[in-house]
């Protein structure tokens, strides 16, 4: 599959952003924390499976040289881990922004501890890593823990070309 990054999201690359090697964390899974979210938040995120991942965003099996995004809107797709500093603190921050863009993206997140194999088909090797999917072009790549104002900023140029 082919990505391009864009001139903002290249940026974001290369900045120093907190991420998480996708090697470390909790061996035991009873310690593992669990990402929280306030009980009055309606979240919007989408928890993926392998199985739906295939469904819903792409068939890289099916089409492994070619980028298909199979949704009907623009797309985020949060790779994490519980365990993650960094993604804990991104969840609430995606929450919002799904709550906030509800009906224009969707935002899914992939657990990379139970879909492995997913993750590794995408080459994700620090975490959080996301994917930005416009749709028709093909999807952006960021990783670390980035900022409200920049996912926003992007969900804004890139995935609805605002």
């Amino acid at each position: 599959m082919k990505f391009r990054n864009l001139s903002i999201l290249a940026l974001l690359l290369a900045m120093t952003l907190p991420a998480c090697g996708s090697g470390k964390g909790s061996e035991n899974k009873a310690e593992a924390t669990l990402m929280e979210t306030p009980a009055n938040s309606k979240v919007k995120t989408i928890k993926l499976t392998k199985a739906e991942f295939l469904k819903k965003v792409v068939n890289y099996e099916t089409n492994p040289n070619e980028w298909k995004y199979l949704g009907d809107k623009p797309a985020i797709v949060d790779f994490y881990a519980d365990w993650c500093g960094p993604c804990k603190t991104l969840a609430p921050i995606l929450n919002q922004l799904a709550e906030e863009y509800d009906g224009e993206i969707y935002i899914y997140k992939v657990d990379t501890e139970a879909e492995r194999e997913l993750a590794a088909a995408f080459g994700i090797r620090s975490i959080p890593t996301m994917i930005f999917i416009p749709v028709g072009e093909d999807p952006q790549v960021a990783q670390g823990a980035l900022p409200k104002n920049v996912i926003k900023e992007a969900i804004e140029k890139t995935l609805l070309k605002r």
